[in-house]
């Protein structure tokens, strides 16, 4: 019963999309001097999260049916980002990817204060 409300499925999916953008901006921060190398990034979670019961649009109902997604946030697919690239051929800027990496905490940490706040409405309404 409680594993269906789209509160915490919601607060997951947000939670999961910022990891997921955390370890692509890792990434492109470790490849920062590797010679043509192309700044990657994900979509924001805005246009990746699709509800549950969003209509027409197809559901998984197991984990290797439509590629592994679930309803939800689907993994996403990266992007390589149109930065200006240094002479060789690197477009890793390491401002670009520092504010990434605090907007993906931001996410991640706004996603468990949701989770949190569903959690004690719903101690709260047990308690009576």
């Amino acid at each position: 019963m409680f594993e269906k409300l789209e509160l915490f499925r919601t607060a997951t999916a947000m939670a999961t999309h910022a990891g997921q953008r955390q370890a692509i901006v890792a990434q492109n921060v470790a490849n920062a001097d590797t010679p043509g190398y192309q700044a990657r990034d994900l979509p924001d979670f805005k246009s990746v999260f699709r509800p549950a019961d969003a209509a027409g649009l197809p559901r998984a109902t197991r984990s290797g049916h439509l590629h592994g997604s679930r309803s939800g946030v689907a993994t996403a697919a990266s992007f390589t980002t149109r930065e200006e690239a240094s002479p060789n051929g690197n477009s890793v800027s390491l401002e670009t990817e520092m504010l990434k990496s605090v907007d993906a905490k931001r996410q991640h940490d706004r996603a468990l204060a949701i989770y949190k706040s569903g959690l004690n409405i719903l101690r709260s309404t047990i308690r009576g």
